[in-house]
């Protein structure tokens, strides 16, 4: 869980990376399944829709059964009812996660804090029926804000945001060639041709490993200055 700013006074539902709440409760599986389901699909949702979302498998009758058994689990004050409508009161860094995507895909500079919010995705391990489509989601948009995010930190020279942003789009997608060109231009904007050059060998072993193709001619020619006898050293 990543939100920023001090977390006195607040309700918070973490649900990128590991699931966490603050303040702390403990909470029973079945507890934590529906308030990652309000977290993720809310702040409003239709109780209906969810009892059907959570289980699938089960008649009307016992599904809301069970979402009744979810509701008594959940901590006081955190969910509130308006007739078929459930609320979730408090903060999700999904939407903070969100927010910080369409930030940086409409060319805004991020910092520390909010990279980390695009570090995670979105419950990894859950592999609920209704959660898939939104992991994916979240997922794809992540990587293109840190993609986003790394070339306007390298246009602006700061080099080590551009790295630190390329990086993370990496990690999440090795194979992913937009990602390994943003960071092998952060690397060559602060000099670091050594690391650029290692990074577009280690992506080109991979490609082959894993696909049996080449780097695009894009990245190719982008890097071909440095290769075999150029200057391949940093500084």
């Amino acid at each position: 869980m990543e939100l920023t700013g001090s977390v006195v006074g607040r309700r918070l539902v973490g649900v990128l990376g590991e699931m966490g709440i603050h303040p702390t409760q403990r909470l029973s599986g079945i507890g934590r399944r529906g308030l990652a389901y309000l977290a993720i699909k809310g702040p409003i949702v239709n109780r209906m829709l969810m009892s059907a979302d959570l289980w699938p498998d089960l008649v009307e009758t016992r599904a809301r059964a069970n979402l009744r058994r979810v509701l008594w689990q959940l901590p006081r004050e955190w969910v509130s009812a308006t007739g078929w409508d459930l609320r979730l009161n408090a903060e999700v860094d999904l939407q903070a996660a969100k927010t910080v995507a369409e930030n940086a895909l409409s060319g805004a500079l991020l910092d520390g804090s909010e990279l980390n919010l695009l570090s995670n995705d979105l419950l990894p391990g859950w592999y609920d029926e209704w959660l898939v489509s939104e992991q994916e989601q979240f997922h794809l948009r992540r990587i293109q804000a840190l993609e986003e995010a790394s070339r306007t930190a390298t246009r602006q020279g700061i080099f080590g945001l551009a790295a630190r942003a390329g990086l993370s789009a990496v990690c999440a997608e090795p194979l992913r060639e937009s990602a390994v060109t943003a960071l092998i231009h952060a690397h060559l904007g602060e000099g670091n041709r050594f690391e650029a050059v290692r990074r577009y060998r280690s992506y080109t072993a991979l490609l082959q490993r894993e696909l049996s193709v080449e780097p695009g001619d894009c990245l190719t020619e982008l890097i071909a200055p440095f290769l075999n006898g150029g200057r391949n050293g940093s500084g």
